[in-house]
């Protein structure tokens, strides 16, 4: 389970089952003259049925969005169970606010439903609202990874490094290891302008790297097949090991490989 795929809207979710669960246990109702200190547990149905439906429905929604893949209940994703519960728990709230006859609501009930209301409203408007699709943790600042296929600092062709001897050859008498030997006849003199380094690759060519991408996404199958075999979520690098058009070709930790077709601000390495 990867915390940083939670979007702001997750974080409202979040937040609106931490207030509904704290409304479960303020008081339900008041009547004129009367001291009466009942809560939603005085009533397990409503406490059950309709404070912790709301609470399980908001739980499915953010497992479902942590997990790698979508899973199903059913058929129906968790996502769309969890907002079913939030939306009957809304209802419900609603229409025993509608219907107390001579008692009046509590703290309890008036900040349950606003809180069922607000969650509801959040699971509902996350997949269409883009603000409430932005990452809720900002993916941290990893130090820039090495190009692929590169040798660490300080090995073989890194500056600053000890030029190596060809393989096989014999250091001369008192030269330090590692030492190039002394230039031959023509050779260029110390000091003299290095060969001219050799011609660039062509632009086209593609070179593999680093990426991050801003909010998850999708990875579908190299073979076209419309259901996606992975999510790539913030704050995780993926290796891009091809370009086909305006898609990417990744691999993720574990080796899979797919195509990432919306590469709109992702994050190079």
């Amino acid at each position: 389970m990867n915390i940083r795929s939670l979007t702001r809207g997750d974080g409202v979710v979040i937040g609106a089952a931490v207030v509904l669960f704290i409304a479960s246990f303020l008081n339900s109702i008041s009547i004129s003259g009367y001291d009466i200190d009942q809560n939603a547990w005085d009533n397990l149905p409503l406490a059950l049925g309709t404070y912790m439906g709301a609470v399980v429905g908001a739980a499915l929604i953010v497992v479902n969005r942590c997990l790698p893949q979508p899973r199903k209940v059913a058929g129906l994703d968790l996502a769309t169970v969890g907002t079913s519960f939030a939306v009957l728990s809304a209802w419900t709230l609603l229409w025993t606010l509608l219907d107390l006859d001579r008692a009046d609501a509590g703290a309890g009930l008036i900040l349950g439903f606003i809180a069922a209301l607000v969650l509801a409203g959040a699971a509902i408007a996350t997949p269409l609202v883009p603000a409430l699709q932005a990452a809720l943790l900002s993916a941290p600042k990893p130090a820039a990874p090495q190009p692929y296929g590169a040798q660490p600092p300080g090995g073989y062709g890194y500056p600053g490094a000890q030029p190596q001897q060809p393989y096989g050859a014999q250091p001369q008498p008192g030269q330090p290891f590692g030492q190039q030997p002394p230039a031959g006849p023509g050779a260029p003199a110390a000091g003299q302008g290095a060969p001219a380094a050799p011609a660039p690759a062509p632009a086209g060519d593609f070179s593999p790297f680093w990426f991050a991408v801003p909010v998850t996404r999708p990875l579908f199958a190299e073979d076209g097949s419309p259901n996606p075999i992975a999510e790539l979520a913030p704050g995780t690098w993926y290796l891009a090991v091809e370009q086909r058009g305006a898609a990417l070709v990744a691999q993720t930790q574990d080796g899979r490989r797919g195509v990432l077709q919306d590469t709109s601000g992702i994050q190079r390495g």
